[in-house]
């Protein structure tokens, strides 16, 4: 029997390793749509990685211990990460995997260290700086507007930059209003000069490079809508094919010496430069879509992992969509966008998050367990997305 693929994600890494007939099992919490999916053979208990990681650990490795081969390790997020990283030599006696060295892992998953990070190497970064408003005084000196950001996902951002990723500050009077409620969050943020133009200004980069430094596999890709649309989370993508995004993620790779899968997300400026906004050492949504263009970036890494030939590796076909259907309608009724034009849309995408008509069970699946995990717990709802110009509540 094939050696299983154990994946500490969602239904888009599923859905790629399974196009290449990997057999799958899953660790993730109750509520999410991969634990109800039938591409996982075996559905395994799971633990937080930040908050119980010798449990997590256990768990696995009780999972390793009684599979025939050392099952191959995927994951998705960036607390995954950290803990395979961190737990590596451990690990290694019972799975295999890619990761980068352990110091770069570290410095790329906190905004704060990747900042510095990218000074030192020389990186095309927004200018800005990691502030403490607790002990910092608020910089009115910059170029308005600014981005704030946590340098990492923290519990105390979502009351003041809601469900989005960053906050945007039109003016000095606005972060001057906002630096006390940082302060009293004891919130460290990521302060960077403003970029201008729409998310769908957003490009990536993916690739895998082997423990020989060897480039295996690339795509580039951009957005189209995110929800929330200012600094959201990605509804709507779509391959690409743009040679100066290609060359310029290949050069901060090499610079890097990066070993294993990485996501570095540009943005457009509007005179056609590209600025990097972070780079995320771990498999991704993306790589289902990469995986339907014809770079199947899971496949690859599994293949070499566990000794078998590569999957013919060619160019992957521009215009491949993928959409989260159930947030991207909220992001095209934004945009203005009709539901008949919306439907036609994302019924024709090549691929979808949590949705396919051969495993229709995980968007079920998911909405049951996460309304009985909200009824057992009490869950209060989520709060608004603050105004962009004012950081008060949205209307």
């Amino acid at each position: 029997m094939s050696a299983f693929a154990c994946v500490l994600g969602d239904t888009d890494l599923l859905r790629a390793l399974t196009l290449a007939r990997v057999p799958c099992a899953v660790s993730v919490p109750r509520g999410e749509p991969a634990r109800y999916s039938r591409l996982a053979r075996v559905k395994l208990d799971w633990a937080d990685p930040r908050d119980s990681p010798d449990a997590l650990l256990g768990l696995l490795e009780q999972f390793a211990a009684a599979a025939p081969q050392p099952p191959v390790l995927f994951y998705d997020e960036d607390r995954y990460v950290l803990f395979i990283s961190r737990a590596r030599e451990r690990l290694r006696r019972r799975f295999r995997f890619v990761v980068p060295a352990s110091e770069l892992v570290e410095d790329l998953v906190d905004k704060s260290r990747f900042q510095i990070l990218a000074e030192r190497f020389g990186l095309p970064v927004p200018p800005g700086g990691v502030l403490d408003p607790r002990t910092d005084a608020a910089p009115l000196d910059l170029d308005f507007p600014v981005m704030l950001k946590p340098p990492r996902r923290d519990e105390a951002w979502p009351p003041i930059g809601g469900s989005a990723k960053a906050l945007r500050v039109e003016s000095p009077t606005v972060l001057r209003e906002l630096w006390p409620r940082l302060a009293a969050a004891r919130l460290t943020v990521l302060v960077q000069q403003l970029i201008p133009g729409a998310e769908t200004q957003v490009e990536s980069y993916h690739v895998y490079v082997d423990d020989r430094g060897a480039r295996v596999a690339e795509f580039t890709g951009r957005k189209i809508r995110t929800w929330p649309t200012a600094y959201g989370f990605s509804t709507a993508l779509v391959t690409s094919d743009a040679p100066d995004v290609t060359a310029l993620g290949r050069d901060i790779v090499a610079r890097l010496e990066l070993r294993g899968v990485a996501k570095l997300d540009f943005k457009r400026a509007p005179d056609g430069r590209l600025y990097l906004l972070e780079v995320n050492p771990r498999f991704n949504l993306w790589h289902h879509l990469g995986a339907r263009a014809g770079v199947n970036i899971p496949a690859l890494v599994y293949a070499d992992l566990v000794g078998e030939a590569r999957p013919r590796v060619g160019t992957a076909r521009a215009g491949v969509r993928w959409c989260n259907p159930w947030r991207d309608v909220l992001a095209a009724r934004a945009a203005g966008i009709s539901w008949r034009a919306w439907l036609a849309w994302t019924l024709s995408c090549e691929a979808k998050r949590a949705f396919a008509w051969d495993d229709p069970f995980p968007l079920i699946g998911a909405m049951v367990g996460r309304g009985i995990l909200h009824l057992s717990h009490h869950t209060p709802p989520p709060p608004r997305t603050p105004s962009a110009a004012s950081a008060g509540p949205r209307g």
